[in-house]
C-alpha cells in the first residue's frame, strides 16, 4: 500500500512539474512572439545604416533628426494632445455614466451595460465610417474637433467598464453613515466613495489615454486635410519607406509607457507597505 501510494504520488508529482515546464515554455513563446518586434525596432533606432538588415554601427542620428523634423513634431504633438484631452474628457464622463448606471435598477442596468458594450465589440471600420457620415450630416468641418469627439466616443465605454467593479466593491452604507455624520452629498462622495474607486478610474484614464494614442482607423476616416497624427503620418509614409527617426518615436514612447506602467503599479504597493 505504502509503495503504491508511494509510486502515484510520484506520477502526480512529475506530471505537475510537466505541466509547468509546458506551461513555462508557452509564456516564454508568447512573450519572445510580442516583444521581439519591439526589441528589434529598438535596435534599429540606434543603427547608423537605414537597412533593416545591416547593422552600420551605433548612432543617436535619428533620435537628432526626430526633433529637428517638424512634420513628425507637429504629428507628435496632434497625438499627444488629442489622447490626453479626450482620456480626461472620457474619464469625467465614464465616471459619471458609472455612478448613473450603478444606481440603476436590474433591467435598466443591463440595458445600458449592452449599450456600453457594442462601441467596444464594434468593429473600429464601423465605428469610424458611421462618426464620419455623421459629422458630414451635421455639416461638422472634419479636422481636430472631430478626431477629439470620435476618441471620446469610443474611450467612455472602457471608463465605464473600469469604474463600474469598483463601485460595486463599495459599501452604500459608508457613504450614508458619511450623510448622517453632517457631511454633504458632494463631500461625502469625494471623501468615502472617490478613494474606493480612484484604482479604477486611474486605470480606466490610462486604457483610455493609450486607445487614443494607438488608434489609426477612426482617426483616418474622421481626420480633415492637413492634421495628421503619429499612426496616420507613418501609414502614409509606407508607401515611400518608414523613415528610421520614427523607430526613435517609438521607442522613446514605448519606454514613455513602460515608465508609467511601472510607476501606477509599484507606487500604490510602496504606499500600502509604508502604511
Amino acid at each position: 500500500m505504502n509503495t503504491a501510494t508511494s509510486v502515484k504520488t510520484t506520477r502526480r508529482g512529475l506530471l505537475s512539474a510537466l505541466l509547468r515546464t509546458v506551461e513555462n515554455f508557452y509564456l516564454t513563446i508568447i512573450l519572445v512572439f510580442l516583444y521581439i518586434p519591439i526589441a528589434t525596432m529598438i535596435v534599429l533606432s540606434f543603427n547608423a545604416s537605414k537597412s533593416r538588415s545591416v547593422w552600420g554601427g551605433f548612432t543617436l542620428h535619428w533620435y537628432a533628426e526626430l526633433f529637428a523634423d517638424a512634420e513628425i513634431a507637429a504629428a507628435f504633438r496632434n497625438t499627444l494632445l488629442i489622447a490626453v484631452l479626450s482620456a480626461v474628457a472620457a474619464t469625467i464622463l465614464g465616471t459619471a455614466a458609472a455612478i448613473g448606471i450603478n444606481a440603476m435598477k436590474k433591467l435598466p442596468r443591463t440595458i445600458c451595460l449592452g449599450v456600453t458594450n457594442i462601441p467596444m465589440l464594434n468593429a473600429d471600420i464601423v465605428t469610424g465610417i458611421s462618426l464620419m457620415l455623421a459629422f458630414i450630416a451635421f455639416r461638422i468641418s472634419l479636422g481636430f474637433q472631430t478626431i477629439l469627439i470620435s476618441h471620446i466616443t469610443f474611450n467612455v465605454p472602457y471608463v465605464i467598464l473600469s469604474v463600474l467593479p469598483k463601485l460595486r466593491q463599495t459599501s452604500r452604507s459608508a457613504y450614508e453613515a458619511a450623510q448622517d455624520l453632517g457631511a454633504t452629498p458632494r463631500q461625502a462622495f469625494f471623501r468615502v466613495v472617490m478613494p474606493d474607486i480612484r484604482p479604477g478610474i486611474t486605470s480606466g484614464f490610462l486604457l483610455a489615454f493609450t486607445m487614443s494614442l494607438d488608434d489609426f482607423i477612426i482617426t483616418h476616416f474622421t481626420r480633415g486635410a492637413g492634421i495628421d497624427t503619429l499612426s496616420t503620418l507613418i501609414y502614409s509614409q509606407v508607401r515611400r519607406g518608414v523613415v528610421p527617426s520614427m523607430y526613435a518615436l517609438s521607442t522613446i514612447i514605448f519606454g514613455a509607457v513602460l515608465v508609467l506602467l511601472l510607476l501606477s503599479n509599484f507606487l500604490p504597493r510602496k504606499k500600502n507597505a509604508a502604511a
